[in-house]
């Protein structure tokens, strides 16, 4: 037993930080304590890596709470080449910019919400107004600006994205704001899939050119996973945003460096599921790569993981 770590007590008074406190639970052991602390080595060395391309992907529901600014973050100081996610992170991410989000309970009575007019995320609140009516009534008029000043009318959704984020003022709490400023793609697979995508229907019915080509997004992605020479991704539930990022990676022998944090059971067989270690099998993530599953809620788990990869910056 002379080459086994020995587990340490957690130590912690009101001025340790959080970086303290990553380093105390690898100590300390604990399950997903270790995880955590894991993920927070692996990638720190990913963003420490030389000419690798850094993947950020993740699901709507967390940009619907405060979480939002952690990811928004990561955006504005460059800490990810590219994002990948779902139409649902523009719908709230750009209605919060215009209306707020409320608190809520899981225990609420849907049938008297719906009644109000307010829609129920988990916890969260989420009334018409702030949603999509207001999404509505933005979007057209931005649809609108861009059709007349855009000489091409077909887009990658990244490039839409960008576009809709030239018009978006001085919203610095926004994640396609900084996306746009620091020329970041936010790559949306499921571009029809939400309020965001229903809007870009609606114009299209009376503006049969304005078109979203979700092929030049591929071929975006086909020229990076090409080039690259090595790839890391944070990578947060599963579903598209997940399998889109590690389809790609596939094509350059898998990914190097890999976090993948989620609340879902291994035992349906489902992406969201499936550990790192299955996407081995498949060269979605290199054999000889360092990852690591963290299960849990992201909401507390990304704040934790996401710190002491921004202390000193």
């Amino acid at each position: 037993m002379k080459d086994l770590k020995p587990v340490k007590d957690f130590t912690v008074d009101k001025n340790t930080t959080i970086e303290d406190l990553v380093v105390k639970m690898e100590n300390a052991g604990g399950f997903v304590a270790t995880h955590v602390a894991k993920a927070v080595g692996i990638l720190k060395d990913m963003l420490s890596e030389k000419d690798c391309v850094r993947f950020l992907s993740f699901p709507a529901c967390i940009i619907a709470t405060g979480t939002r600014g952690i990811i928004k973050e990561l955006v504005k100081r460059k800490l990810f080449d590219l994002v990948i996610t779902t139409c649902g992170t523009l719908d709230h991410d750009l209605a919060r910019i215009w209306k707020d989000y409320y608190h809520g309970a899981f225990l609420m009575d849907d049938a008297e919400l719906h009644e109000k007019g307010v829609n129920r995320l988990g916890n969260v609140l989420v009334p018409n107004e702030s949603y999509g009516i207001i999404l509505e009534e933005k979007l057209r008029e931005i649809f609108s600006d861009i059709y007349k000043s855009a000489d091409e009318k077909e887009f990658a959704t990244y490039e839409l994205i960008w576009e809709v984020g030239k018009r978006l003022g001085e919203s610095k709490d926004s994640i396609v704001y900084w996306a746009t400023k620091n020329e970041i793609p936010i790559i949306v697979p499921g571009i029809t899939d939400g309020a965001f995508g229903y809007q870009i229907w609606a114009f299209w019915q009376e503006h049969k050119d304005f078109k979203v080509n979700v092929l030049k997004d591929e071929q975006y992605l086909s020229d990076v996973m090409w080039k690259a020479k090595k790839s890391g991704a944070l990578m947060v539930g599963g579903g598209i945003s997940k399998h889109h990022t590690i389809w790609w990676n596939q094509f350059k022998d898998g990914l190097d460096y890999a976090v993948y944090i989620t609340t879902a059971v291994e035992w349906d067989g489902s992406l969201s599921g499936a550990r790192l270690r299955e996407a081995v099998s498949w060269g979605k993530v290199n054999e000889k790569a360092r990852y690591i599953t963290v299960e849990g809620d992201a909401t507390v788990l990304l704040p934790l993981i996401v710190a002491p990869l921004l202390e000193g910056d």
